[in-house]
């Protein structure tokens, strides 16, 4: 059971999950610091002085969930503009991969095909 648990724990799809979760939680971080540090302040100086997480409704703090969401959809922009960043740049290598494999034409196969006849022709004579 320790066998199938290290193959599985250590397979490229496993590993690969646990860091996108160890560097999405610290890219969480970072996001939250610009919503809070930088674009908060930037809607106070255009709409007066504006605070999600003081919003509240008697003990309900829908101000909170507000700035969650703000959050939210940042995080999930970036994180597209980084994926499709990353995509491009692997659809490029891709082409640039198969542009080096050169592509074998009928008439080489037929020649290679020529050529192990006529070795096996020389082998049974």
């Amino acid at each position: 059971m320790w066998e199938d648990f290290k193959k599985f724990a250590l397979k490229g799809n496993v590993m690969q999950l646990a860091i996108g979760v160890i560097i999405g939680g610290a890219f969480s971080k970072i996001v939250s610091s610009l919503v809070n540090d930088i674009i908060m302040p930037i809607f106070a100086l255009f709409l007066g002085k504006v605070e999600f997480k003081e919003l509240h409704y008697h003990k309900i703090m829908y101000g909170v969930f507000i700035q969650n969401v703000v959050d939210f959809f940042i995080i999930a922009f970036s994180i597209f503009l980084v994926t499709k960043i990353a995509s491009k740049l692997e659809f490029h290598k891709k082409e640039e991969k198969a542009a080096d494999v050169p592509v074998e034409t009928t008439e080489d196969v037929l020649k290679d095909i020529r050529d192990l006849l006529k070795e096996n022709e020389k082998k049974n004579s």
